[in-house]
């Protein structure tokens, strides 16, 4: 364990400056089904409304879906990816989605009508996609080991960045501030780009391959994964705020800050785990799924969280204490 700091001061709601008390409710997952292969990426749109925000899911089976995120809910397929799809990111106000993809292409979709709007060529896989945050541009890596930024409205000629400096598949991006685009590589490192000076700004080694890598739904907390451990950084400083060793291997983890719990999933099993981010200590294992767990994430309001695994199933697990959503 190595840590820097407590974590950006985080809310603590907890009466007498105890820490937020919750008990992980013992209710059953919701499965959405849908998928035929393993689901290798899951993200929340932020909220649109009062209970009104949308998940997408990325899969081997070449076919993302768009879901109401509350209730789990079908609302579409985007269909023409010829290979699969290895990630998928809404934009901000969700009227967007960008995929990755195997057939070497990422596309963005119009989500109310699921139009695609642009396919953006690429040399060989793509494995990682993400809006800036307002979603005028996307930030596309993969196999060529290089990050292009495309302008959404004149994508023929994307700006190309760190190709001689990438010494492995690029597995995530984080957009996290208008100016800084964060890669994480299977070259074990992170790294961070300034985008006026296409320069890199800093970088990091994690030790190991990268899992994931994801900015959290408040935007000011990066959490990724490698090998058993999971580190916590600054969004904006880029500052390791907490690595956290645990005794399994760390597919995927999201972190919620008012609660200090974060979930987990990994390779080695089925299980999603819930941690406490203070004391390090397991707290809950929920047994669901039937094949490795590959991405977790926090629905905005951190009343629910999904996850995506090898079953071909997404499960929505309720997070909050009181009856919501389709938990009565």
């Amino acid at each position: 364990m190595n840590s820097a700091s407590p974590i950006l001061n985080l809310p603590n709601n907890a009466p007498n400056g105890g820490h937020a008390s919750i008990q992980a409710p013992r209710v059953v997952p919701l499965t959405c089904h849908g998928h035929s292969r393993p689901v290798v990426h899951l993200h929340f749109s932020p909220k649109i409304s009062e209970d009104e925000y949308y998940l997408i899911s990325a899969c081997k089976d070449n076919n993302p879906m768009l879901r109401d995120g509350l209730t789990g809910d079908w609302i579409g397929t985007f269909l023409g990816h010829k290979g699969a799809v290895w990630q998928a990111r809404l934009s901000n106000d969700a009227s967007m989605a960008v995929t990755g993809s195997a057939d070497f292409s990422a596309k963005i979709w119009d989500t109310t009508t699921g139009e695609c709007l642009q396919t953006l060529q690429h040399n060989h896989i793509v494995r990682s996609v993400t809006f800036n945050p307002n979603h005028s541009h996307v930030a596309t890596g993969g196999h060529e080991k290089k990050l292009r930024i495309f302008d959404v409205s004149r994508p023929d000629a994307p700006i190309e960045i760190g190709a001689q400096t990438h010494l492995g598949t690029i597995k995530s991006i984080v957009w996290s501030d208008p100016n800084t685009v964060l890669s994480a590589s299977d070259d074990k490192k992170l790294r961070w780009w300034d985008l006026r000076s296409r320069e890199l700004a800093g970088s990091f080694d994690v030790g190991d391959l990268v899992g994931s890598c994801e900015l959290s739904p408040e935007g000011n907390v990066i959490s990724t994964t490698a090998g058993k451990t999971v580190f916590f950084f600054d969004a904006q400083s880029h500052r390791l705020i907490k690595s956290i060793t645990t005794p399994h291997d760390v597919s995927a983890v999201a972190l919620h800050q008012q609660t200090r719990r974060f979930v987990t999933g990994g390779t080695g099993d089925t299980w999603v785990r819930i941690f406490d981010y203070d004391t390090e200590q397991e707290l809950e294992v929920y047994k669901g799924h039937h094949g490795p767990v590959w991405s977790i994430s926090f629905s905005p309001d951190g009343k629910l969280y999904a996850t995506g695994s090898e079953d071909g199933t997404i499960k929505l697990w309720k997070y909050a204490q009181q009856p919501f959503g389709l938990w009565k």
